[in-house]
């Protein structure tokens, strides 16, 4: 499908998106960039690599493909900084968790640049958690410009569908609003739950049973990836926040009235909800 491909930021998305593309030809060669030494010298030492690059824009030299892998504070920097030097063909895409500040930004870059959220991963970061299944059975959100090259989105779409994912398009504004709900909030809550308990007594932990650890498992990402995250994203987030505490709030009322009909009812609704993911 591509000649060459470059991954900046060859991380758990990026070098699992490399080896997803290898594992299944559909590229012939694999460059990759990152700003640190140790990364590059474990990447020129991987299957799936071909070349590593100190320079981004170097490595984006001849590629078919660029794949921006690396936090969201850095994506539209790199987007500037490589575009002068890519072919006029070359497709651009990323994966971070927000798109609306991104993709503002990318119509101000001369490249043919449409946002890719492909909603897998992990708490576990970098290059050594990387698998090429990662992808399969996840959903991928595109959000392009009204400017967009059709057949430029028909081939990013296809490229995610081959590598195992169900892909949707939408605008960065919605785009924004749904993940602040479905990954963005249950963040916030994980890391909050275990703030909450962190100044409880330190032997109740050895207590807990595996509920706890599912319901705070994503607390465990990289603190600050999140930061960013939530910083770039904050409207909606900071909504969705109230939302929920909208919901906590009645869950507490019906505690305090002793309202046993709607506190069941509530219960019931979750799990009817949590039996459909």
């Amino acid at each position: 499908m591509f000649n060459q491909v470059t991954i900046l930021g060859p991380g758990l998305l990026g070098a699992s998106l490399a080896l997803a593309l290898r594992e299944r030809n559909l590229c012939q060669r694999v460059h990759t960039w990152s700003r640190r030494a140790e990364t590059r010298e474990r990447a020129i030492q991987a299957d799936w690599c071909d070349a590593v690059f100190e320079d981004a824009a170097k490595a984006c030299t001849g590629s078919d493909l660029v794949v921006i892998a690396t936090p969201v504070e850095t994506i539209v920097p790199l987007l500037t900084q490589i575009a002068p030097t890519l072919h006029r063909d070359t497709l651009i895409t990323d994966v971070g968790s927000t798109k609306n500040h991104i993709c503002h930004e990318a119509r101000k870059v001369d490249a043919h640049f449409i946002g890719s959220h492909p909603m897998a991963g992990s708490e576990r970061t970098g290059m050594e958690h990387a698998r090429a299944d990662l992808f399969e059975a996840a959903a991928c959100i595109l959000t392009p410009a009204e400017s967009a090259n059709p057949e430029q989105i028909k081939r990013l779409r296809e490229l995610w569908e081959l590598i195992g994912m169900r892909v949707v398009t939408c605008t960065p504004e919605m785009h924004d609003e749904i993940v602040a709900h479905i990954s963005h909030l249950p963040h916030l809550i994980a890391s909050s739950l275990c703030n909450y308990l962190s100044i409880k007594d330190v032997t109740w932990k050895e207590l807990a049973g595996g509920g706890l650890r599912d319901t705070t498992r994503i607390a465990a990402g990289d603190p600050a990836l999140w930061q960013q995250i939530l910083e770039q994203n904050r409207g909606e987030v900071l909504r969705a926040i109230e939302g929920f505490q909208n919901e906590l709030e009645s869950f507490k009322r019906s505690l305090q009235e002793k309202n046993t009909p709607t506190l069941l009812a509530k219960l019931k609704k979750g799990k009817q909800f949590r039996k459909t993911l």
